[in-house]
């Protein structure tokens, strides 16, 4: 198990407890589920790179303790 910290510099931090296997469309139904918004409507950066829903989270070497920009489109 990883844990992600999502922040949409609007004041809204989300942790996230995932595995390295997941998709980033899983880890967006996760987030999704804390924030209470629809997870089609997240977009997830890490500085100039869209992440797509497809891939998993360790093909994007995401680790443990990583910080993940959280966008709303």
């Amino acid at each position: 198990m990883i844990e992600i910290t999502c922040n949409d510099r609007l004041g809204k931090k989300v942790r996230v407890k995932c595995n390295p296997e997941d998709t980033v469309g899983d880890l967006k139904k996760l987030i999704a589920a804390q924030t209470g918004t629809k997870w089609e409507k997240i977009v997830l950066k890490k500085w100039y790179t869209t992440f797509k829903d497809h891939i998993q989270l360790q093909d994007y070497e995401i680790h443990d303790g990583m910080n993940i920009e959280l966008y709303y489109q």
